[in-house]
């Protein structure tokens, strides 16, 4: 009697176990996934349309080192350039702003009857100065104590100024006296003075020089006429 409660006991314990086994296959779990872990994901996810990856630092955001600030870049002296301006004249010692005016003070005059032509005189004027300096317009002339200034000659005007680089010479040429003996009122002169011309003409250009003349003196009359500043000796006694 106790043997047959003990088998009745176990048949129904028996049927328990094998319907859970079947309910576990079932669901797709089995014994398999006890203790089992699910391993951890290394994405890290952002929310959408955050812009930044999903992994790894943040990498070519492409920052950039250029500031776009356009300022202007400076040469090499230190000074200020704009693009399209010209350099500054200030190192140039032939722009005008750069020159003075040749005068008695920054020049050595010379006077010297020549042989040809006949009856003239060539006036040398040298730049002595360290600076460029212009010879405008004509030679005022005036022998010892005399009341008049002679006139230019207009034809021996230059296209342009005479300018004179330090050491460089500058000439005018002066008919003392009519060949034919046309003039009046002769004289003989020991005294030069020569005036300069500023920018304008008849203006004061500055010291007037005193070149020694001759030991016999000069002779002139009315016939007294100068040429313009000249670069070259020939153009002054050419006429």
């Amino acid at each position: 009697m106790r043997i047959r409660r003990t088998s009745r006991l176990l048949v129904p314990a028996v049927a328990a176990l094998a319907a859970l086994s079947l309910t576990a296959c079932e669901n797709g779990t089995g014994t398999e996934d006890e203790g089992a872990s699910t391993p951890a994901s290394s994405v890290t996810t952002q929310p959408q349309g955050s812009g930044k990856p999903t992994t790894g630092s943040d990498t070519g955001t492409g920052s950039g080192t250029g500031t776009g600030t356009g300022s202007t870049a400076k040469p090499a002296d230190g000074t200020s350039a704009k693009p399209g301006t010209a350099p500054a004249a200030d190192g140039d010692p032939n722009a005008p702003e750069n020159r003075v005016l040749c005068n008695g003070s920054n020049t050595k005059v010379t006077a010297q009857p020549v042989p040809r032509p006949l009856n003239h005189m060539l006036l040398t004027v040298t730049n002595t100065g360290s600076k460029v300096c212009d010879l405008t317009y004509y030679p005022v002339l005036r022998f010892d104590e005399m009341q008049w200034a002679p006139t230019a000659a207009k034809e021996t005007q230059p296209q342009a100024v005479t300018t004179l680089a330090p050491g460089e010479s500058g000439y005018a040429g002066v008919l003392l006296a009519a060949a034919d003996g046309s003039g009046d009122g002769g004289a003989t002169a020991e005294k030069l003075t020569v005036a300069f011309q500023g920018r304008t003409p008849n203006s004061d250009g500055g010291a007037s020089a005193t070149p020694p003349l001759p030991a016999e003196g000069v002779y002139y009359d009315s016939s007294l006429t100068v040429t313009y500043w000249q670069r070259d000796m020939d153009d002054a006694l050419a006429w």
